[in-house]
């Protein structure tokens, strides 16, 4: 049989296996392949298996078969390395043999101005925002694939044919090009004032994802086939100026065990931080929780991160906030107003026993959803195709680009949406017998099972129906937090004025 001949069968054999790829990069091997003692076999360090040049020689020597499959040599591809990209399209350097995070000194980004007046952000001098790339490009998968695991030990042959567009690509909504609200009220104004200071802006995402990239390409040389996604408030339109970067590292398709491989696999990239890394990460630090991270500052954009590995669910709900971000312009202001409520009131800390801003964000979206005439719907009732919880991740970003906004007929001020938000939740809301839940757009009672059984507060994760509240487990804390919404809905019914429940001008200034 001649080379066209094989190669042909070869694809032939390929076209079997239509789910070979995910998260644009190959499919990880059956279980029955995987190493079952997976702690002994990952060493402590791993240099590249493959020089960068062998890894591009490697694709070009497949682009070269294809051509010949197809009869056609002077297609075939030279030997140059180009340059990668992402964001707006400037270069990035391509990974060479010796590794390095280099530390070029970045332009330090000017503040935006805090310009109370402007109702809109559509200005056509703002920078194009940099979104966290879901997949890889084509360039990147060539790096990506042709490549031996050290992690499960098996060489996976690439499918350079596939061709997921990338994120930047499709048309994916900017959340901070949404139109505001038009206020019309002293409480109102002051909701706008605040969100507009402190929202989260284009070059505060710019640095994280930086960040974000760079770091992948270094944790990629002992992962090879791993993927770091931006996700939480980052990235899903509820984000402030301070806010820190949460990142998911995926490295196969199965769950992972979070006692055990996820607490290893993080303990490595602790070790790369604090050795190869340390000229710009600091204080890398990992913490054994229910879900452990590794808690990291990038001093070049000067983020504080949190890594986790294998949170799937985290990517999946990043889409759907910021789905519920975009379609309705009340939404984003209200919540972002909630979390510094929260925070100067010391109850916006999950490790401190009290709420974390996730599970706030939930509660104000449920809010919503349950007024007489709804504000917001459930977007995972509406539309169940774009939010499958099954759906392979480098489709996920394509949610918001496909849901149009909500009309709603309740034309309520940011102000009654702020006072009316209190209320539910000191004098309306069961805490004893309901559940909070987004999906279902409603409360609903509680399951009699260990997960929400005796909890002081139950708000339902959308995606793994886990409780994201059962950090609260004091019921000091929980008193403490009842208090809180029942004298802040008293002060705002009478007053009117936000800065009884909470100081603007210090707030603003802490942005």
């Amino acid at each position: 049989m001649d080379q066209g001949k094989r190669i042909h069968v070869h694809l032939e054999q390929k076209s079997m296996f239509p789910n070979s790829t995910n998260l644009g990069r190959p499919r990880f091997p059956p279980k029955h392949l995987q190493q079952n003692n997976f702690l002994n076999k990952v060493p402590l360090y791993i240099r590249p298996v493959l020089s960068h040049q062998q890894i591009v020689n490697a694709h070009v020597s497949f682009q070269n078969a294809v051509a010949l499959l197809r009869g056609n040599l002077a297609t075939t591809v030279a030997h140059t390395p180009q340059p990668l990209t992402y964001g707006n399209g400037s270069p990035v350097n391509t990974p060479a043999p010796s590794p390095t995070f280099r530390g070029k000194k970045r332009l330090s980004e000017q503040s935006v101005p805090y310009d109370v007046k402007r109702q809109r952000y559509r200005s056509p001098h703002r920078e194009t925002p940099v979104v966290n790339q879901a997949v890889p490009s084509p360039e990147e998968s060539a790096c990506l694939f042709s490549v031996s695991s050290p992690v499960f030990n098996v060489c996976y042959v690439p499918d350079l044919s596939l061709r997921v567009p990338r994120l930047q690509d499709a048309s994916f909504p900017d959340v901070t090009e949404t139109t505001l609200p038009v206020a019309k009220d002293k409480l109102s104004q002051q909701v706008l004032e605040l969100f507009q200071a402190c929202q989260q802006q284009t070059c505060d995402l710019n640095r994280k994802e930086r960040c974000r990239s760079e770091l992948q390409r270094e944790i990629q040389r002992i992962f090879p086939c791993s993927r770091l996604f931006l996700v939480g408030s980052s990235l899903n339109g509820f984000g402030t100026r301070t806010s820190d970067g949460d990142l998911c590292l995926v490295v196969k398709e199965e769950p992972v065990n979070q006692k055990t491989e996820a607490r290893h696999i993080l303990s490595l990239v602790q070790k790369l931080f604090s050795t190869k890394l340390s000229s710009y990460i600091e204080r890398p630090q990992l913490i054994r929780a229910k879900v452990p991270i590794v808690k990291f500052r990038d001093k070049v954009s000067c983020v504080e991160f949190d890594l986790n590995v294998n949170n799937i669910v985290g990517i999946r709900n990043t889409f759907l906030l910021r789905t519920y971000a975009s379609v309705e312009k009340r939404v984003r202001p209200l919540v972002l107003v909630v979390k510094k409520w929260a925070s100067f009131h010391d109850i916006n800390d999950a490790s401190r026993g009290t709420l974390s801003s996730y599970s706030l964000v939930l509660m104000v979206l449920h809010y919503l959803q349950t007024l007489p005439e709804p504000i917001l719907p459930s977007l995972q009732k509406n539309y169940p195709e774009s939010f499958d919880p099954t759906m392979q991740l480098h489709l996920v970003h394509q949610a918001p680009c496909k849901i149009p906004p909500y009309l709603s007929k309740n034309e309520s001020s940011l102000g009654e949406l702020l006072i009316g938000f209190f209320k539910y939740y000191a004098t309306e809301f069961d805490w004893s017998h309901q559940m909070i839940s987004v999906r279902e757009a409603k409360a609903i009672p509680r399951p009699d099972d260990a997960e929400w059984r005796n909890k002081y507060i139950c708000v339902e994760e959308p995606f793994d129906r886990t409780n994201t509240a059962r950090a609260v487990h004091e019921k000091q804390k929980f008193d403490t937090i009842k208090e809180e919404f029942f004298k802040s809905w008293q002060i705002l019914r009478d007053k009117k004025d936000l800065s009884f429940v909470l100081p603007l001008r210090a707030t603003i200034q802490r942005r």
